[in-house]
Protein backbone atom coordinates (compact mmCIF):
# COMPACT_ATOMS: atom_id res chain seq x y z
CA UNK A 1 0.00 0.00 0.00
CA UNK A 2 3.07 2.28 -0.13
CA UNK A 3 4.50 3.73 -3.44
CA UNK A 4 7.93 3.22 -3.57
CA UNK A 5 10.31 5.10 -6.07
CA UNK A 6 13.87 3.31 -6.41
CA UNK A 7 17.00 5.45 -6.77
CA UNK A 8 20.10 3.91 -8.05
CA UNK A 9 23.88 4.75 -7.89
CA UNK A 10 25.53 3.27 -10.80
CA UNK A 11 29.61 2.73 -11.19
CA UNK A 12 30.96 1.73 -14.62
CA UNK A 13 34.35 -0.14 -15.78
CA UNK A 14 34.92 -0.75 -19.21
CA UNK A 15 37.18 -3.88 -21.19
CA UNK A 16 40.23 -3.62 -21.37
CA UNK A 17 41.24 -0.28 -20.43
CA UNK A 18 39.99 -0.69 -16.72
CA UNK A 19 40.45 -4.35 -16.53
CA UNK A 20 40.92 -8.03 -18.59
CA UNK A 21 38.71 -10.33 -16.24
CA UNK A 22 35.58 -9.87 -14.44
CA UNK A 23 36.75 -9.99 -11.42
CA UNK A 24 38.77 -6.80 -12.19
CA UNK A 25 35.75 -4.90 -13.75
CA UNK A 26 33.61 -5.56 -11.23
CA UNK A 27 35.78 -4.35 -8.52
CA UNK A 28 36.74 -1.08 -10.93
CA UNK A 29 33.08 -1.07 -11.22
CA UNK A 30 32.41 -0.74 -7.36
CA UNK A 31 35.32 1.58 -6.98
CA UNK A 32 33.01 3.85 -9.27
CA UNK A 33 29.97 3.26 -7.69
CA UNK A 34 30.89 4.18 -4.19
CA UNK A 35 32.10 7.31 -6.15
CA UNK A 36 28.90 7.47 -7.62
CA UNK A 37 27.34 7.94 -3.51
CA UNK A 38 29.55 9.94 -1.82
CA UNK A 39 28.85 12.65 -5.40
CA UNK A 40 25.13 12.72 -3.64
CA UNK A 41 23.97 9.21 -4.87
CA UNK A 42 21.41 8.37 -7.72
CA UNK A 43 23.71 9.43 -10.38
CA UNK A 44 26.44 7.26 -12.12
CA UNK A 45 30.20 7.40 -12.61
CA UNK A 46 33.13 5.71 -14.75
CA UNK A 47 35.91 4.17 -12.75
CA UNK A 48 39.08 5.95 -13.02
CA UNK A 49 42.66 5.30 -11.46
CA UNK A 50 42.43 7.83 -9.21
CA UNK A 51 39.62 5.82 -7.65
CA UNK A 52 42.09 3.11 -7.00
CA UNK A 53 44.98 4.96 -5.98
CA UNK A 54 42.27 6.58 -3.19
CA UNK A 55 40.91 3.13 -2.37
CA UNK A 56 44.66 2.26 -1.04
CA UNK A 57 45.37 5.25 0.65
CA UNK A 58 42.46 4.77 2.70
CA UNK A 59 42.94 0.57 3.43
CA UNK A 60 46.21 1.62 4.53
CA UNK A 61 45.38 4.26 6.48
CA UNK A 62 42.90 1.98 8.33
CA UNK A 63 45.71 0.16 8.93
CA UNK A 64 47.99 2.88 9.98
CA UNK A 65 45.22 3.87 12.86
CA UNK A 66 45.08 0.40 13.89
CA UNK A 67 48.37 -0.07 14.46
CA UNK A 68 48.33 3.12 15.89
CA UNK A 69 45.87 2.42 18.69
CA UNK A 70 47.67 -0.58 19.18
CA UNK A 71 51.32 0.87 19.61
CA UNK A 72 49.93 3.75 21.83
CA UNK A 73 50.62 6.81 19.66
CA UNK A 74 46.90 8.37 20.22
CA UNK A 75 47.76 11.06 23.04
CA UNK A 76 45.18 13.48 24.93
CA UNK A 77 45.67 16.96 25.37
CA UNK A 78 43.45 18.69 27.80
CA UNK A 79 41.46 22.41 27.48
CA UNK A 80 40.19 24.52 30.04
CA UNK A 81 37.02 25.32 30.32
CA UNK A 82 36.28 28.82 32.35
CA UNK A 83 33.26 30.07 33.46
CA UNK A 84 32.87 33.60 31.50
CA UNK A 85 31.72 35.76 34.77
CA UNK A 86 34.49 35.29 37.28
CA UNK A 87 37.05 33.17 35.44
CA UNK A 88 36.72 29.99 37.42
CA UNK A 89 38.07 27.02 35.81
CA UNK A 90 35.02 24.54 35.07
CA UNK A 91 36.82 21.49 34.03
CA UNK A 92 38.85 20.60 31.46
CA UNK A 93 38.06 18.82 27.45
CA UNK A 94 39.93 16.08 26.44
CA UNK A 95 40.61 16.24 23.01
CA UNK A 96 42.87 13.42 21.22
CA UNK A 97 45.42 13.84 19.01
CA UNK A 98 47.32 11.64 16.89
CA UNK A 99 51.74 11.21 17.28
CA UNK A 100 52.43 9.45 13.98
CA UNK A 101 55.75 8.54 13.69
CA UNK A 102 56.91 10.43 9.88
CA UNK A 103 53.85 12.85 9.63
CA UNK A 104 53.99 14.12 13.13
CA UNK A 105 51.30 15.51 15.51
CA UNK A 106 47.81 14.68 13.52
CA UNK A 107 44.58 16.98 14.89
CA UNK A 108 41.11 15.09 15.35
CA UNK A 109 39.89 16.81 12.27
CA UNK A 110 42.48 14.99 10.05
CA UNK A 111 41.13 11.52 11.05
CA UNK A 112 38.25 11.22 13.58
CA UNK A 113 36.18 11.15 10.32
CA UNK A 114 38.21 8.40 8.85
CA UNK A 115 37.38 6.55 12.10
CA UNK A 116 33.92 6.69 11.94
CA UNK A 117 34.29 6.02 7.96
CA UNK A 118 36.06 3.25 8.90
CA UNK A 119 34.16 1.57 11.99
CA UNK A 120 36.88 2.35 13.86
CA UNK A 121 35.11 5.43 16.02
CA UNK A 122 34.15 3.06 19.07
CA UNK A 123 37.58 1.86 19.24
CA UNK A 124 38.99 5.31 19.49
CA UNK A 125 36.40 6.23 21.47
CA UNK A 126 36.60 3.74 23.98
CA UNK A 127 40.74 4.43 24.50
CA UNK A 128 39.85 8.38 25.25
CA UNK A 129 37.11 7.37 27.47
CA UNK A 130 39.46 4.93 29.72
CA UNK A 131 42.51 7.84 29.14
CA UNK A 132 40.86 10.79 30.36
CA UNK A 133 38.79 9.11 33.39
CA UNK A 134 42.03 7.91 34.23
CA UNK A 135 44.16 11.24 33.99
CA UNK A 136 41.23 13.21 36.09
CA UNK A 137 41.81 10.07 38.93
CA UNK A 138 45.82 10.85 38.93
CA UNK A 139 45.11 14.69 38.96
CA UNK A 140 42.16 14.51 41.96
CA UNK A 141 44.69 11.95 44.04
CA UNK A 142 47.33 14.58 43.64
CA UNK A 143 44.96 17.39 44.77
CA UNK A 144 44.70 19.13 41.34
CA UNK A 145 41.51 20.96 41.87
CA UNK A 146 39.60 20.09 38.43
CA UNK A 147 35.91 19.69 38.48
CA UNK A 148 35.55 17.76 35.82
CA UNK A 149 36.86 16.13 32.26
CA UNK A 150 34.67 16.26 29.14
CA UNK A 151 34.78 13.62 26.28
CA UNK A 152 33.17 13.98 23.11
CA UNK A 153 31.02 11.24 22.06
CA UNK A 154 30.45 10.55 18.50
CA UNK A 155 26.77 9.31 17.56
CA UNK A 156 28.06 5.55 16.42
CA UNK A 157 29.30 4.97 20.05
CA UNK A 158 26.09 5.53 21.50
CA UNK A 159 24.58 1.84 21.69
CA UNK A 160 24.49 -0.30 24.86
CA UNK A 161 28.32 -1.26 24.38
CA UNK A 162 28.83 2.20 25.36
CA UNK A 163 26.78 2.51 28.89
CA UNK A 164 28.79 -0.52 30.62
CA UNK A 165 31.97 0.47 29.13
CA UNK A 166 31.17 3.96 30.83
CA UNK A 167 30.17 1.75 34.17
CA UNK A 168 33.55 -0.31 33.86
CA UNK A 169 35.35 2.55 33.36
CA UNK A 170 33.87 4.75 36.23
CA UNK A 171 34.50 1.62 38.21
CA UNK A 172 37.95 0.84 37.51
CA UNK A 173 39.29 4.35 37.96
CA UNK A 174 37.27 4.94 40.95
CA UNK A 175 36.04 8.48 39.69
CA UNK A 176 32.96 9.52 40.77
CA UNK A 177 30.08 10.53 37.74
CA UNK A 178 30.40 13.71 38.86
CA UNK A 179 33.56 14.23 37.50
CA UNK A 180 32.94 12.91 33.73
CA UNK A 181 31.20 14.74 31.22
CA UNK A 182 29.79 13.25 28.07
CA UNK A 183 29.42 15.86 25.34
CA UNK A 184 27.96 14.56 21.78
CA UNK A 185 26.73 16.51 18.84
CA UNK A 186 23.35 17.42 17.85
CA UNK A 187 23.15 15.00 15.11
CA UNK A 188 23.32 12.23 17.56
CA UNK A 189 19.84 13.45 19.05
CA UNK A 190 18.23 13.04 15.14
CA UNK A 191 19.44 9.47 15.85
CA UNK A 192 15.60 8.26 17.07
CA UNK A 193 14.18 6.96 20.68
CA UNK A 194 17.06 4.41 20.56
CA UNK A 195 19.80 6.63 21.60
CA UNK A 196 17.23 8.77 23.68
CA UNK A 197 16.89 5.81 26.02
CA UNK A 198 20.46 5.74 25.85
CA UNK A 199 21.38 9.13 26.60
CA UNK A 200 18.44 8.76 29.80
CA UNK A 201 20.42 5.77 31.39
CA UNK A 202 23.74 7.54 30.97
CA UNK A 203 22.07 10.40 32.54
CA UNK A 204 20.71 8.21 35.28
CA UNK A 205 24.16 7.02 36.41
Amino acid sequence: SHKLIPTASIGISIFPADGSSPVDLIKAADAAMYRAKDQGRNRFAFYTEVMSREIREKFNAAAELRRALQDGELLLHYQPQVSATDGRLMGVEALVRWQHPTRGLIPPLQFIPMAEELGLIEDVGRWVLDEACGQMRRWLDAGVPIPRVAVNVAPPQLNDAFVRHVAQTLAATGLGPRHLELEITEGALESGEQVTSILKRLRAM
